[in-house]
C-alpha cells in the first residue's frame, strides 16, 4: 500500500485553532463501519449510541507542559526543547530546534538558570538526550517554565492551558493530548455511567510518533516509535467480563486503541501489565480488542488515518472525510469527533 492512498484534500481554514467554549458541543459524525452510512450529531448525543453493559475505555494520561524555550549557555543562541519521554532519573529524550546547534556536552539554560540541560546523546532527526539539573521538584519547575506542546498546525495561543487536557487526565507523562477525550465533560461521563455503561481508564503516554510525519512512500515500511502503557488488574477484569457478556468495548481515541490491541495481541486476553508498544495498525489488521471507536479527524497520510481505515475501511473513511470537508467539520486536535460504530 502507498502512503498516498491515505491522502485527502483539506482546506486550511477547517483546521481548528481554538477549542469550542463547551467541550461536548462539538459536532459528531457517526460512521457505520459495515455500511458506510453517515449521521450528523452533536458530541453529547454519543449517549444514545452507548448501551448498558458496554465499556468505554479512556486514556488518563496527562500532558506535560513539555515545551521549553531557553538559550545555549555559551553563545546565548535561542533553543526550543520538547520533552518526549523520561529515559532514567533526570535524563529525557527530547526533540530540539535548531538541532544542529546542540552537540554532546552542550548546556541549555532556562528561566535564568532555574533549569539547566546538558546534552548527553545526539540522535537522528533532531532527537537529543538531556540530563536536567534544578532545585526542588522537576514537575513544579516544568509547570513554571514550560508551555503546552500544541501541535505545529495550531498557530493561536491557548488562553486556558487546561483545555489541552482531558477532564480526567491523571498520569503525568505525555508530549501530546489524547484528543478524542477532549470532548468529554464530567457531567457527560456521569450521564454515561448512569445509563449502565462502564468506564475504564488505561494509560498510554503519547510520544514522538505524534509529531512525526510518515516519511516513506510505502505504508509497510513505516516504523512507529515506542510509547509507554499500563493497565490495572481491575480494568483488565472488567474488559474480560465485557467480552464474556458479549457487550462492546468502545475505545476513546487511537491511543486507547493501540494500548488495548497491544495487550490483546501479546497476552491473548486483558491482564494487569505495563510496557512499551510500537504497534502499527493499518488496513489488513484484524482487531482483537475493540468494537467501536471515538476519534477526531486526522491529518492526511498519517498513521492515524491508516488506523481508522483499518477499522472502518479505507473507502468508507475517505468518503466520510470528504463529507466532513463539504459539511465544514472542524479538523484535528481541537476539532470535531467521529464515532465508528
Amino acid at each position: 500500500m502507498t502512503v498516498e492512498e491515505f491522502n485527502y484534500d483539506l482546506p486550511e481554514e477547517l483546521i481548528a485553532q481554538t477549542p469550542l467554549k463547551k467541550r461536548d458541543e462539538s459536532r459528531l459524525m457517526v460512521l457505520d463501519k459495515k455500511t458506510g452510512e453517515i449521521e450528523h450529531k452533536r458530541f453529547k448525543d454519543i449517549l444514545s449510541y452507548l448501551e448498558p453493559g458496554d465499556t468505554l475505555v479512556l486514556n488518563d494520561t496527562k500532558v506535560l507542559p513539555a515545551r521549553l524555550y531557553g538559550e545555549k549557555e555559551d553563545t546565548k543562541a535561542l533553543i526550543e526543547v520538547l520533552l518526549l519521554k523520561n529515559m532514567e532519573g533526570d535524563t529525557w529524550e527530547c526533540l530540539v530546534k535548531p538541532a544542529r546547534r546542540i552537540k554532546e556536552g552542550t548546556v541549555v539554560v532556562f528561566g535564568n538558570g532555574k533549569l539547566k540541560a546538558e546534552c548527553v546523546f545526539v540522535g537522528d532527526e533532531g532527537i537529543r538526550h538531556f540530563t536536567f539539573s534544578y532545585q526542588g521538584i522537576f514537575l513544579e519547575v516544568l509547570e513554571e517554565l514550560g508551555t503546552m506542546p500544541l501541535p505545529p498546525y495550531i498557530h493561536e495561543q491557548l488562553e486556558d492551558q487546561s483545555r489541552y487536557q482531558t477532564v480526567y487526565a491523571k498520569e503525568v507523562g505525555s508530549a501530546a493530548a489524547p484528543t478524542a477525550g477532549l470532548h468529554f465533560t464530567k457531567e457527560l461521563l456521569h450521564e454515561i455511567e448512569k445509563k449502565g455503561v462502564h468506564i475504564a481508564y488505561i494509560t498510554l503516554h503519547v510520544g514522538l510518533g505524534t509529531f512525526r510525519p510518515v516519511s516513506v512512500d510505502t505504508v509497510e515500511e513505516h516504523t512507529m516509535h515506542s510509547e509507554y502503557y499500563q493497565m490495572s488488574r481491575e480494568v483488565a477484569d472488567l474488559l474480560m467480563e465485557t467480552k464474556k457478556q458479549g457487550k462492546r468495548i468502545i475505545s476513546v481515541g487511537t491511543t486507547s486503541t493501540r494500548t488495548l490491541e497491544t495487550i490483546m495481541s501479546l497476552y491473548h486476553g486483558f491482564c494487569e501489565c505495563s510496557g512499551w508498544t510500537n504497534i502499527f495498525i493499518y488496513p489488513g489488521y484484524q482487531f482483537k480488542a475493540i468494537d467501536c471507536l471515538i476519534t477526531n479527524f486526522h491529518l492526511p497520510k498519517s498513521t492515524l488515518v491508516m488506523l481508522v481505515s483499518a477499522l472502518a475501511g479505507r473507502e468508507n473513511v475517505l468518503h466520510a472525510y470528504k463529507v466532513a470537508v463539504e459539511e465544514k467539520y472542524r479538523f484535528f486536535s481541537f476539532g470535531d469527533a467521529m464515532f465508528i460504530k
